[in-house]
Order: structure tokens, then sequence, then C-alpha cells
């Protein structure tokens, strides 16, 4: 059916020879079979070539000007320059200094092997002090296997010890497809679309919204689109499902895909939320970004640290189908290709030393229970994330970014097996869906090369101190149980009209709850009310009918039969997401102009604005004091204090009031 995979076969020759054509010196190595592997350098370019895929780079600069396949001369944007096709780039700054956009561009160029099944090349980019530049040595490798539909990409960061301060803010590799080729779009399977292009979102044919990513499409050339909202923000995932998207082609019927085997190297861990496929077209493979997190995913490096990092390598992965099928069809091949690359993970073939192969890793195993002396006894951490990160407190793993991680989910007996893990010195951490707070073993990890860590039993005694008097929502590190209402008609993306894991993506939610409650704010009665549909998912300001915008104050009402003399309750409060919020309690007295918790400001990770359903997970257990409460009706009072925007707020994990301990 798919023509995507070309497999070679038969015998080759070994004639490897540099011949002079006066325009290039081209080096080939030829077969008898189909397919071949060929390197030449053209001018200012290089070009490789198993005579099913042709990639031509810039020389010595390393950016991607030209992708034929399947018929297609080039699969990039013809109409873009060259530089702006496909491209290897990061953001930095010097301490206090400007963010700085940079893409790579390469001094030297050499062919790292060429022995007929292979061929990688380097383009390597050395730090000069006396230049503006990022403090890096940054070697950009592509690598081209005979037989394949596609090409691999991985670069080495590398900053010796002493080099200048700076913080490196994002880190990527891009590709424009070509716009008059590439119209369908797919990220999921509830998510393949027809797209607008780059042109569709410009202002002569779009009204911008409340920021520049977010348009309305009024004149896009596929009327089908008019009317829409479109922002790239709308199609981010989680690391852990961030593992193949991109584009068709329909005529011919071509598929351009970016395939990640391992999220080892991305940070923030397996929740972190990063960019993908959209408008364009462009696909994106991201490494390190501040997205859905803020600064505090952006690691700065001081005092002439040394670092060391291999980000990849991701596959570029191209198909092609006869004219007549589905286009689905080239996503269903993309994801059967995803799982072929990840378990080929890690690769045996990369050239560079500081890629660690399969045989110089470890593995770690073991089983978690968790320990809720007022829930149910000891029982499996079932279907708990456990992962290896660099040693910090609890929970640190999703905000580090420069070291790598290392995660598996557990099966439903708690036990779990981390493979590949590259060899050094980690901290076990872990979150159990439907349990509070983060897992930390105390004792520091040690892999060695080829060594198998079995850690025998573990036990998670999750934040408690007494039995539950009440909880709302469910704690998932997430806002996704809570009110999630449809969109204003007039802000509709119809890719997410009927995806119910997807309803937080649409736009312009947060103008949602001004209309929702026009007078009286969120009062939830225990008891009585669920947070399903009475739980809004987010608590941001709250505007007045003179369209001003004011603090937020949300009541939990909530009846005790008595209150305990001696002793002091506890309120669990698991945030979500948080950006430039602070969020007080007040307990029967929302008179009070000292509240009895504050959490100050807090939150930097513009998760409402950005279609996210959480950002970075906090938590704080709070203590009441019994003479705060009553017999009969109390009321806590929850507001959210911060309102210079409309983005201002939270959203809510988990909340749970605990009596004293028994």
């Amino acid at each position: 059916m798919f023509s995507s995979r070309v497999q070679g076969g038969g015998s080759r020759g070994s004639d490897v020879r540099l011949v002079d054509k006066g325009k290039y010196v081209r080096a080939r190595e030829s077969v008898s079979c189909q397919g071949y592997l060929t390197t030449y350098r053209l001018l200012l370019q290089i070009v490789l070539d198993n005579g099913i895929v042709r990639i031509t780079l810039t020389s010595p600069g390393g950016l991607i000007t030209s992708i034929s396949y399947g018929g297609i001369d080039n699969l990039l944007e013809v109409a873009n320059a060259e530089t702006n096709r496909g491209y290897w780039d990061l953001n930095w700054n010097v301490p206090g200094g400007k963010d700085t956009f940079d893409v790579h561009h390469a001094t030297s160029f050499r062919v790292i092997s060429s022995d007929g099944n292979k061929i990688e090349v380097s383009f390597l980019r050395p730090y000069v002090s006396d230049r503006s530049m990022v403090p890096l040595q940054i070697d950009k490798r592509f690598v081209l296997l005979r037989g394949n539909t596609g090409f691999y990409s991985y670069a080495i960061f590398e900053r010796p010890e002493g080099w200048p301060d700076f913080n490196m803010n994002q880190c990527r590799i891009t590709f424009k497809p070509r716009s008059d080729r590439f119209e369908y779009m797919a990220v999921s399977d509830t998510v393949f679309r027809q797209m607008p292009t780059s042109s569709d979102r410009s202002p002569e044919r779009s009204k911008a919204l409340a920021y520049p990513e977010a348009v309305i499409l009024e004149d896009p050339h596929n009327s089908a689109l008019k009317g829409e909202v479109d922002d790239k923000y709308q199609y981010s995932a989680e690391n852990k499902d961030n593992v193949v998207h991109g584009w068709v082609s329909t005529n011919p019927l071509v598929g351009f895909w970016i395939i990640t085997a391992s999220d080892e190297f991305r940070n923030g861990g397996p929740l972190k939320q990063n960019l993908r496929s959209h408008a364009g077209p462009t696909a994106l493979s991201m490494f390190h970004s501040a997205h859905y997190a803020g600064e505090a995913l952006c690691p700065s490096f001081r005092d002439g640290e040394p670092w060391l990092k291999v980000f990849g390598p991701v596959f570029i992965y191209l198909n092609s189908a006869q004219a007549n099928l589905d286009p689905r069809y080239l996503w269903d091949d993309a994801k059967q290709q995803m799982l072929v690359e990840a378990h080929s993970w890690p690769y045996s073939w990369p050239a560079s030393p500081d890629y660690v192969k399969d045989d110089e890793r470890g593995s770690v195993s073991g089983r978690l229970l968790v320990y809720d002396k007022y829930a149910d006894p000891q029982v499996p951490a079932s279907l708990a994330w456990i992962g290896l990160a660099k040693p910090g407190n609890a929970g640190s793993w999703q905000t580090e970014s420069k070291g790598y991680q290392f995660w598996a989910e557990a099966d439903a007996s708690g036990s779990f097996m981390i493979h590949n893990v590259i060899p050094g010195t980690y901290n076990l951490f872990g979150y159990v869906p439907g349990v509070l707070g983060d897992y930390k073993m105390e004792a520091d990890v040690t892999v060695h090369e080829g060594s198998s860590l079995e850690l025998g039993e573990l036990v998670f005694n999750p934040p408690r101190n007494g039995p539950t008097i009440w909880e709302i929502g469910v704690p998932d590190r997430s806002a996704v149980e809570f009110y999630i209402p449809d969109p204003d008609p007039g802000f509709v993306n119809r890719a997410f009209v009927n995806s119910t894991a997807d309803r937080h993506a649409q736009y312009g939610l947060w103008e949602r709850y001004f209309e929702l409650y026009p007078e009286t704010e969120v009062v939830y009665t225990v008891g009585e009310s669920k947070w399903q549909t009475d739980w809004f998912f987010l608590q941001g300001c709250w505007k007045s009918k003179d369209g001003n915008l004011k603090a937020s104050t949300w009541k939990i009402k909530f009846q005790l039969d008595k209150v305990a003399l001696v002793g002091t309750y506890t309120l669990q409060l698991a945030i979500a997401a948080a950006t430039n919020a602070a969020l007080q309690v007040r307990v029967n007295d929302p008179t009070l102009y000292t509240p009895h918790f504050d959490t100050l400001q807090f939150g930097k990770d513009n998760a409402i604005a950005r279609h996210g359903i959480h950002g970075l997970y906090a938590m704080w257990s709070i203590d009441v004091e019994s003479k705060l409460l009553k017999e009969g009706e109390n009321i806590i009072y929850l507001t959210q204090r911060k309102y210079a925007s409309v983005f201002n707020g939270v959203m809510y994990d988990y909340l749970r009031l605990e009596a004293p301990p028994l």
C-alpha cells in the first residue's frame, strides 16, 4: 500500500572516489541495488542522497535548504529564503540582557563517516569570545541511512569550564514545509485537519486577538476555515505524548513527520508541555523551552560551570501512498514508524562519543507502594510515573533542564523498569495518579555502565495529617476534571469541538467565566455541589459591570457537626497552574485584612492564555486552627488577589480538608 519504505538488497561495490567536476567535489559510494548513499559538495552546499531522499544543506552553515522525496523536488517552503526552511535555533541571553534569537550558522563542515550504509556529517560552530554569540560550541549532525525514507539530526552542545555566564531560554529544530503542498496537519488521532497558511494569518486576512499568536481567520484561502480561531499553542502536548506529528500533502500524497524516540534530552520531565506542528506550515522538535512553566525552566550557567548535552537524534520521516488513498493512512504509518524508532532507542549508529550507546547504559527497577493510614492500607502505586533526574528536592524534576531524565510508567502492581539510563548519580522521583504530592526516594541512585539496579519495594507516604472531611477534585496534577465551558461561538477552533480531552484548548475560556458569573462568583457547597459542573476550571480575576478587573473570591461551604477542642485541621491545597497569582485563604471571616494564609505572588506558566490545563505543580499544607471553625456551617474564602490582567490566576488540582490527627 505504501511506498514509504524502500528496501535495499543485493550486492554493492565499495568504490569510493573523489571526482573534481570543476563546480563541485563529489564522493560517492556505488551500489548495484536499489538505493545508494552519496554526499557531494556543490559550491556552498552539501547534498546527502540515498536514492530515495536527497537533502541539501548550506556549507559550512548547516541549514537545510531542500528535501527531495516522493516526486516533490523540494518539500520545504521554496517561497522562503534558504535560511528560513530548516534549521537549528536557540534563544539565550547574558544575565540581565535581552533575549536573543540565534540560528546556528556553523563555520566548518566535515564528513564524519561514510561506509555505504550510513553518511554522517558535522557542522561545527565554535565559540569565539570576541563576538556577540552564545558561549557554546555547537556540533550539528545529520545522518542518512541506506534504504531509509527520512534522515536523522542531533546536536552536541558543549560549554567547557570557565566560559562566560549565560541563560538558555529555548532550543529546537524547525522545519517549514511548503504551503502549496502540505495542507493537512496531524498531531493526534483526533486532530488531523486542514490548516490555514501563514498568509491566512496576515493582518490582511485575519484579526488579531488578545495576543499575537491568536487570530480569527476572516479571509482564508480555504473558505471552510473562515471564522475559526488559530493559535499555535492550541496544539501543544506533554513531552510523554509529543512523539510524532507532522504534515500531509495530497498532491502527491506525501507525509512529513517529526518522530522523537526518547524524551531523555528534553527539559521538565514527562508532563512538560511543548509546541508541535502548527500553521505555517511549521513543524518543530522542541528540546528546551519555558512554555507552560516560565523562567524556572531556563537553565542558567554561572561561575564557569562546564556542561555538555546531546539533543536527539530525532527522525524526519517521509512517507507516501497512492493518490486515491485516505491521507490518514500516512498518519497511521507514521505512528507505526514511531514504534519502530522507540524500539530502536538508543540508536547504535551515532558516531559522536558523547552519545551513549545501549551497552554503555544501565537500568533501574523496583516496586512503589502508597501508604496512607487514613485512606486505604498500603496499596500499589498503580500506573505511577517513576523517573530518574538530577538530584534535588521532591518535585524538582519539573524544573530541571541541565541533565537527562529517564521515566517509566509503572504497571497496576506498582512495578517499574526504567531502561536505557545513562550512567550517573540521580534521585528517584515519582507521582501517582489519584494520590496527592510528589514522591522522592531519600538515597541517591547511582547507575553504572551495563548495570541492572533492583531497588526492591519502596513506600510513598503522601501528604496527610488527619482523616478527610471533604475533598474537591482528583489529585492528578491538572484541572481537567473541573467544569470547562463551551467556547464563545465567535471564538471556536473546530478541531476541538467534539474532543472531551481537548475542551480546554479553545480560545477565550477566561472570558466565559465573566459571562457565567456576572453577579456572584463560585459558591461550592460540600455535599450538594459537584466539582465536575460547579467548580470552574480556573480562578482568575473578576470583571465588574463597569468592565474593571477585581480580585476574585470563591466560597467553599461545609457543615461540621462538632469541632475538635484540641488539634489542628489541615487544608491540603494543590495547584495545577499559576500565572502571576496570589491566593489568600480566610476561614469564616472574609473581612480580615490579614488572611489566615497567603501564597504570595507565584507562578509564571501562562497556562491560561496558552490553553493549557496545567503548568507547574505546587502544593501547600495549610494549618487551620480549631478556634477558627464552628459547629454548623463554615465557609472557606479563596481570594485570588492579582488582577493586572485577565491571565492572572490559578488552576486548582485538588483541595482537601483534614480533621486533626487521631
